[in-house]
């Protein structure tokens, strides 16, 4: 380990502390902790939304997928791109308004109230899916984060991941909604600038981008989008930016961050802001992986560690470190919101709902707060044991979350023709396809899980609430 690193990572989360208690105010109720009170300028919720999204697969992740699949696998990108307009565009406006009418601070709180669902199993149902995925994509963060300080500096896989946890868990107990997002403000712009400078800079001493198409033409990897237009190209295409894509209609970490905005009128400018910080990002993290091809002739045992390993060779110690810092700087904005959402959830969803119904404001802050120490631990179990590859976690995390929520999200918000019996099928079949998917057709792809996942859902909503004739309360939005 180098002093260069050191310092670095020091001094970066020494500014991180720092943004913490500059923007820290007292927490006085739920509202507060959970939402913001909803009150978010579209700087904050632009940048909240995206850098809360791309976690360490924007780093390791994507480029290794580009790495092993060339310019085809760019595909992704595009998907995610292509998704996230569509949930600025339709999904957030309706969203911020809707669950303000119905004082819903959670998207369990919503999905209850907009089926008047007096029995409380939507929120149970919805709360256990939050749970076993959002843990599991938590758990993908940690790995992360131990991979990456024992690769560059040396320190033991569990104390770098404990050091992590301990960080990401400080300010989001003390902080709660509005200080994760500035922190996300911050690091958004942190991260965007390393990702884009690293091709930048390495493009100037390859000499340009032809060298680096003719090695991926010489190695047989994809040097097109469209490499043929056969039926069976055309599938994958279409099945890789669903695959990935149809997650974000579903992502409580990403629909509440639309959820927080003051101004409904404003979100257009968080839509154009977000939208292009994601397409810089996403295109130098591509390009990142197809000069990684060039450099080591498509030849690395392990492909997720691409970026460190072109750090590490081609990169001043200085850079080194704040390469490591962006990492983490995305690992934590990931799980600090989705640690958020789960503690949320667990606060509003269970304990207030089954529990304590007529807790106080205080009191579910502190269940909250609790909660947050309670996930952490339980994503730290998983993590020490490394179950899978950090590109896998994430996938299957993604897609369960996405195939549980997403239809419903779509459904509830454009149709007047969906009741309870409908959204609670949907949530179920959406989670336990995408939970068995992978395990059932191991052959297959894990990229395609959710469009199945998405898809059953979808139907079984409108199929069961057309048998079925209650109705659900339906809010004007």
């Amino acid at each position: 380990m180098q002093t260069i690193h050191l310092l670095t990572f020091i001094g970066y989360f020494s500014i991180i502390i720092s943004v913490v208690f500059f923007t820290l105010k007292k927490q006085k109720s739920e509202n507060d902790f959970v939402l913001g009170d909803r009150g978010l300028n579209f700087w904050l919720t632009a940048l909240s939304a995206h850098a809360s999204d791309m976690s360490q697969w924007l780093f390791i992740g994507l480029p290794a997928t580009i790495f092993t699949q060339g310019v085809f696998g760019i595909w992704i990108a595009i998907g995610l791109t292509l998704f996230m307009f569509v949930n600025w565009q339709y999904i957030a406006p309706k969203l911020r308004t809707i669950t303000e009418q119905s004082n819903s601070l959670t998207l369990n709180a919503y999905f209850e109230n907009r089926f008047a669902d007096k029995s409380g199993i939507i929120r149970l149902i919805s709360a256990f899916m939050t749970l076993i995925f959002f843990t599991i994509y938590i758990s993908s963060g940690l790995q992360a984060m131990g991979m990456i300080t024992e690769s560059l500096f040396n320190v033991p896989y569990e104390l770098g991941i404990t050091l992590g946890l301990l960080l990401v868990t400080f300010y989001v107990f003390i902080g709660g909604y509005s200080t994760v997002a500035w922190i996300d403000l911050f690091q958004g712009f942190f991260l965007l600038g390393v990702i884009v400078f690293i091709p930048c800079t390495l493009l100037l001493q390859i000499g340009g981008f032809t060298p680096i198409m003719e090695k991926i033409g010489s190695l047989g990897l994809s040097t097109s989008l469209f490499p043929d237009f056969s039926v069976n190209t055309i599938f994958k295409v279409v099945a890789l930016m669903l695959g990935w894509g149809l997650g974000y209609l579903g992502q409580p970490h990403i629909l509440t961050k639309f959820m927080g905005i003051k101004k409904v009128e404003e979100m257009t400018k968080s839509k154009y802001i977000g939208l292009s910080w994601q397409i810089l990002a996403l295109g130098a993290a591509s390009m990142i992986g197809l000069i990684g091809i060039y450099l080591f002739s498509g030849n690395l045992a392990d492909p997720e560690s691409l970026i460190i390993s072109i750090a590490n060779q081609y990169l001043s110690p200085f850079v080194v470190g704040l390469v490591l810092c962006a990492i983490l700087a995305a690992v934590t904005n990931v799980m600090a919101a989705q640690i958020l959402v789960v503690a949320s959830s667990l606060s509003e969803d269970f304990y207030k709902r089954w529990i304590n119904r007529d807790a106080e404001s205080k009191t579910l802050l502190k269940a909250s707060r609790l909660s947050v120490i309670g996930v952490s631990l339980l994503a730290f179990i998983i993590a020490i044991f490394k179950t899978s590859t950090i590109y896998k976690l994430v996938l299957f995390s993604w897609a369960g979350i996405g195939g549980s929520f997403g239809p419903l999200v779509l459904a509830s918000l454009y149709s007047d023709k969906i009741n309870r019996f409908g959204a609670i099928s949907g949530i179920l079949t959406g989670g336990l396809v995408a939970l068995f998917w992978p395990i059932v057709f191991s052959e297959l792809p894990q990229e395609y899980t959710i469009i199945p996942a998405f898809v059953v859902s979808l139907s079984t909503i409108f199929a069961v609430s057309k048998i079925t004739t209650e109705k659900g309360l339906k809010y004007e939005t």
